[in-house]
C-alpha cells in the first residue's frame, strides 16, 4: 500500500486487515501524530495511541484508564458493552483483583506444567488427525484445537462434549455471516447455563465450580456475571494461541529458512515463540475509557474520553525494536505488549507460551513437511489480527 497518511484510510474498516496493510500507516502516525483524534462516525470518537511507549503508559495506569466501559470499539448503534463492569476483562481494580483471584490458580506455573503430558497428547492426536485429511486448515484443523482442548479441561467440559463445544466455537468466532455467528454463540451461552447449574448441584475443581461457589466483596457472583465470565474465559483461552499458532506458521512458511533453523536449534523456541507474539500481534486494538483529565504526550484528555490503543503498531515501534520489520527468532530483548501489561497483563500468559512451545515443538519433531497449497484468507476485523483460514498439506514423517 502506497498511501502512508491515514486521511485516506479508516484504521475502523475492516477491510483494511482483509485485503490491505494497515503498518504504513501505523508507521506514519507514530512518526507524525502518535495520539491522534479521531471524530465519531459509525463508532464513537477515539484517541488513537501507536508508540510503544504510549501504549505501555496507558496499559500501566488502570486508575486513569478504565476498563469498565468497555475494551473494544463498539459501533454507537450498539450501546455499552453488557460485560462493562462485571468480567475479567472489563472491570478495574480492586473488583478485577477479585475475580482474578478466583481462577488464577488454574493459571500458574505449576498447574501448567501439570498438564503439559496431556496437551502433547492432545497435540500429537490433532496433527496426526491432520495429516490424515491430505488437505485441511490449518486455522481450524491444527491452530484452534489445543487451546480449545486445554480451556475445556480448566472448565470442566467433559471429554465428549468438547467436540460439540469446537464445532460451536469455530461457527461463533469464525469469520461467517453476523446471523450465524450470534446463533452459535447463543448455543454456547445456553451450554455454558446448564454446565453451570451442574457445578451448583454439583461443585468440581474447575473454573467454571470456582466462578459458581466463589465470592466478591462477601457475595457470590449472580448467574449472569458466572455467564458473561464463562464467556470471557473461553475467548481468551483460545483466541491468543489459536490466532498466534496460525499466524506463525504462515510467517514460517514464508520464510522456510526460519523454520529450518529452529529445527536444528530448539534452544531458540522460548525466543522463537515471542516473536511469533510480536509479530502476529492477535489483538489489533484494545480500548480504555479516561477516568480524569490526563495529559498523553502532548494531548489533553478529558474524562470520558476513549482511547484506543494499536498493539501491532506498539510492537512494530522502531524506537523500541531494533529492525522491527525482520522476523528474527532469535531476538533479545523481546518485550512485546502482545499479551499487555500492567493489571490486566493476560492471565494465561504462561499457558499462551506452553501451548505454543508444545505445538511448535510437535511439528518439527513428527512432520516431514507442511505445504501451503492455496491462498492464506486474512480476517476481516478490527478487533483480532490473524487468519481465517489457511490451506496446507501436512506430511507426516
Amino acid at each position: 500500500m502506497n498511501v502512508l497518511a491515514p486521511e485516506t484510510v479508516s484504521l475502523v474498516d475492516p477491510e483494511l486487515y482483509a485485503t490491505g496493510d494497515p503498518h504504513p500507516v501505523w508507521r506514519w502516525m507514530r512518526d507524525h501524530d502518535p495520539v491522534r483524534r479521531h471524530e465519531a462516525g459509525e463508532y464513537p470518537a477515539f484517541w488513537s495511541v501507536t508508540r510503544y511507549e504510549d501504549v505501555r503508559t496507558v496499559y500501566q495506569d488502570a486508575k486513569v484508564f478504565s476498563s469498565a466501559q468497555g475494551i473494544l470499539l463498539r459501533p454507537r448503534s450498539h450501546g455499552r458493552d453488557p460485560g462493562g463492569g462485571r468480567t475479567l476483562a472489563l472491570t478495574d481494580p480492586p473488583r478485577h483483583k477479585a475475580l482474578r483471584s478466583l481462577v488464577a490458580d488454574w493459571f500458574t506455573t505449576r498447574s501448567v506444567r501439570a498438564l503439559e503430558d496431556a496437551m502433547r497428547g492432545a497435540v500429537r492426536q490433532v496433527v496426526t488427525r491432520a495429516a490424515g485429511l491430505g488437505t485441511c486448515d490449518f486455522v481450524t484443523d491444527v491452530a484452534a484445537r489445543l487451546p480449545l482442548y486445554v480451556i475445556c479441561r480448566l472448565m470442566g467440559v467433559p471429554d465428549h462434549e468438547q467436540e460439540m463445544l469446537f464445532a460451536l466455537t469455530s461457527r461463533a468466532f469464525g469469520a461467517g455471516e453476523p446471523e450465524v455467528r450470534s446463533v452459535a454463540h447463543q448455543e454456547i451461552m445456553a451450554y455454558f447455563v446448564e454446565l453451570m447449574y451442574r457445578r451448583m448441584d454439583r461443585p468440581e475443581d474447575d473454573l467454571v465450580s470456582a466462578l459458581v461457589n466463589g465470592e466478591v466483596d462477601g457475595e457470590l457472583l449472580t448467574e449472569e456475571d458466572i455467564l458473561l465470565n464463562c464467556d470471557n474465559l473461553l475467548v481468551g483461552g483460545t483466541e491468543n494461541v489459536r490466532l498466534a499458532v496460525a499466524g506463525g506458521m504462515k510467517t514460517f512458511l514464508d520464510r522456510p529458512d526460519a523454520w529450518e533453523r529452529l529445527r536444528a536449534d530448539r534452544g531458540l523456541m522460548p525466543t522463537a515463540v515471542e516473536e511469533v507474539l510480536r509479530w502476529t500481534s492477535s489483538a489489533t486494538h484494545i480500548m480504555r475509557t479516561v477516568t480524569e483529565p490526563v495529559m498523553l504526550r502532548d494531548r489533553p484528555l478529558e474524562a470520558g474520553d476513549r482511547v484506543v490503543l494499536w498493539t501491532p503498531s506498539a510492537n512494530r515501534d522502531e524506537r523500541r525494536f531494533a529492525d522491527p520489520d525482520l522476523f528474527d527468532i532469535a531476538r533479545r530483548p523481546n518485550r512485546h505488549l502482545a499479551l499487555g501489561a500492567g493489571t490486566h497483563f493476560c492471565l494465561g500468559a504462561m499457558m499462551t507460551r506452553t501451548e505454543m512451545r508444545i505445538l511448535f515443538t510437535e511439528l518439527l519433531d513428527s512432520v516431514r513437511s507442511i505445504e501451503q497449497t492455496g491462498p492464506a484468507v486474512p480476517l476481516s476485523s478490527i478487533v483480532v489480527n490473524g487468519l481465517e483460514s489457511l490451506p496446507v498439506r501436512i506430511t507426516a514423517k
